[in-house]
């Protein structure tokens, strides 16, 4: 790991630059190879040059930049040449429609814009007078085309030599300290109304650092890249902390659909992934499940764990086989799933953390993981618990004790300053000494280990005053098979409803119900009830009497989800009515 004279993005980029030298630093995979598109030396200096010309575009040290683009090596040099040129990054998700960009664009009041042709259609709602600057046409100057193709937007022409090495001599960036601001990050978060979240140099920088008393990387790591870039989770865990430690980081030149995904795992053979649980959900329900059941060594109870341990290798082998950490974080995992990664000895670990912790707040060590826990805080944070019903407020808490569940609250360096040009929404979530409230319901257990129970807002009272948790209860339905996903509210009796979004095992079961009575008759609508029964009862079977299903209705679409395919609950108010 390198040596920082300062907790800032430039002085880790400057650093990493002259420790690893010619060693890859961001790779792409592309056309069934994969390349080296920056060694560490030619990152820093691009991204050092790319910095110079956001200075002779006119902008100033604090000004906000903003990055709309998929992933790919020359994100990295519009994130990093922001902070070099002392600017303040805004990286936004290319998954935003047009409004939403525009509203980030005018709230931040951006004065550059690095896009790519992809995403340019996506901001012809912005003010025309701002540049930007086309990164999947970056030049070997760390200088990306100034687009004119748009009616109206400006062009800017290249510095000259002597000015572009005047301007990479002074840049503003060498100078800042960890209290400065490097990004705003604007999530849609499950709540609804986006907040953008101020975060310091400090906050990325020292996260990073924390990291390595959980899992230490090794220059020899080969880090492959699948989650979007303007997510937190994967330009911290993902970009920074892989880049501290001499890693080589990958770009897939495509979205990572299944077959993609697949192909780029064999090919890479990575030894390092964060992920979201759905994408290992969806692996372990689609291609292990299936066949461990039917393997003979796992009907037989003495057998059993040898069956799981031989699914767990080719699990592994489906990741290139060379896999040593799969971080999974973002959302909660099923039970169902990681029992199975624990029981074959799959070298996984659950992390906890949010946009506003930078993110990571708490973390497993793979090889030490227990069911349903997140691990320990890291190294400088401090978590406590708070009763629920004092979390309303943002006065002082008392800490509850082992095993009493509350509000997760945080302390740290990893904290956000709060949010942009937004005091109301940030003296609410920070308590009157000082503690940021999370929102979230949890619990330490006697072994000192975080367990994160869910969202307080989504937590339901159930009629004897017990807390009920969604999230646990869709993981239930998970494991049965035949869900896909589905999302779980107290109708207006206070029955517990869920609605599920069906796999296409029961489609398939559904359809060839409908083909024996030729039609969508009533014989075929009864074959569905019968389903839904018999799915209600399987799940109720695995939870305490006061979360059990009343109802369950089919829900058609795959409900829309944040950056972390965690589902935005808040889109789906009618539910709360029924």
């Amino acid at each position: 790991m390198v040596s920082l004279d300062r907790r800032t993005l430039p002085s880790l980029l400057s650093a990493a630059g002259a420790a690893f030298g010619d060693s890859p630093a961001l790779c792409r995979v592309a056309d069934g190879a994969v390349t080296t598109a920056y060694d560490y030396a030619q990152l820093a200096a691009t991204t050092r040059r790319f910095a110079a010309a956001l200075g002779d575009m006119g902008v100033k040290a604090g000004e906000r930049v903003m990055i709309l683009c998929e992933n790919r090596p020359e994100w990295a040099i519009a994130y990093f040449g922001a902070s070099m040129a002392g600017a303040v990054a805004v990286p936004v998700l290319v998954d935003f429609t047009p409004d939403q960009i525009a509203n980030v664009a005018m709230h931040a009041d951006v004065v550059a814009i690095c896009a790519s042709g992809k995403t340019l259609p996506k901001i012809s709602g912005i003010d025309s007078s701002i540049p930007v600057v086309r990164l999947d046409e970056m030049d070997t100057d760390g200088y990306g085309v100034i687009e004119g193709g748009i009616p109206g937007r400006r062009e800017y022409p290249k510095a000259d030599d002597s000015l572009r090495d005047s301007l990479r001599d002074s840049l503003r960036g060498d100078s800042l300290s960890a209290s400065d601001l490097a990004c705003i990050i604007y999530t849609s978060g499950t709540s609804g109304n986006s907040k953008g979240v101020m975060l310091t140099h400090g906050n990325l920088v020292e996260n990073a650092l924390a990291t390595r008393a959980v899992f230490a990387l090794r220059p020899d790591d080969r880090v492959l890249s699948v989650m979007p870039l303007a997510h937190t989770l994967e330009s911290t865990m993902g970009l920074i902390t892989p880049l501290l430690q001499g890693c080589s980081v990958h770009y897939l030149d495509r979205p990572p659909t299944a077959p993609v995904l697949a192909s780029a795992l064999l090919l890479v053979k990575p030894t390092i992934m964060v992920i979201v649980p759905l994408i290992i959900e969806k692996l372990y329900r689609a291609k292990v499940e299936p066949k461990l059941r039917d393997h003979p060594l796992y009907r037989f109870a003495p057998t059993r764990r040898l069956a799981i341990r031989a699914a767990g290798r080719k699990l592994e082998a489906a990741f290139g086989g060379s896999i040593r950490f799969l971080g999974i974080g973002g959302a909660a995992l099923s039970r169902d799933v990681e029992r199975f990664l624990l029981a074959a000895r799959f070298p996984y670990a659950i992390g906890y953390g949010l946009t506003e912790t930078a993110p990571l707040v708490a973390a497993a060590v793979p090889g030490k993981t227990r069911l349903g826990s997140t691990g320990r805080p890291l190294d400088g944070v401090e978590i406590r618990i708070a009763p629920p019903a004092d979390a309303e407020h943002a006065g002082t808490i008392r800490a509850l004790p082992i095993d009493a569940e509350g509000e997760i609250q945080v302390r740290g360096p990893n904290v956000m300053t709060g949010y942009y040009q937004d005091p109301e929404r940030t003296a609410e979530v920070f308590t009157a000494d000082g503690w940021f409230r999370t929102g979230d319901l949890g619990a330490f257990d006697s072994h000192g280990l975080l367990h994160v129970k869910g969202r307080l807002k989504a937590m339901i009272l159930g009629s004897s005053g017990e807390n009920i948790y969604p999230e646990e209860i869709e993981s239930a339905l998970a494991s049965s098979g035949l869900v896909e996903e589905s999302l779980v509210y107290a109708a207006k009796d206070g029955a517990l409803v869920a609605m599920v979004v069906l796999n296409e095992k029961a489609k398939a079961i559904l359809g060839e119900a409908k083909d024996a009575v030729h039609e969508a008759s009533s014989a075929a609508v009864k074959e569905t009830e019968r389903l839904l029964a018999g799915l209600r009862a399987a799940t109720n079977a695995r939870l305490a009497s006061f979360s059990r299903i009343a109802r369950i209705s089919i829900h058609e679409m795959p409900f829309e989800k944040t950056a972390t395919l965690k589902i935005k609950r808040y889109l789906y108010p009618t539910t709360q009515a029924t």
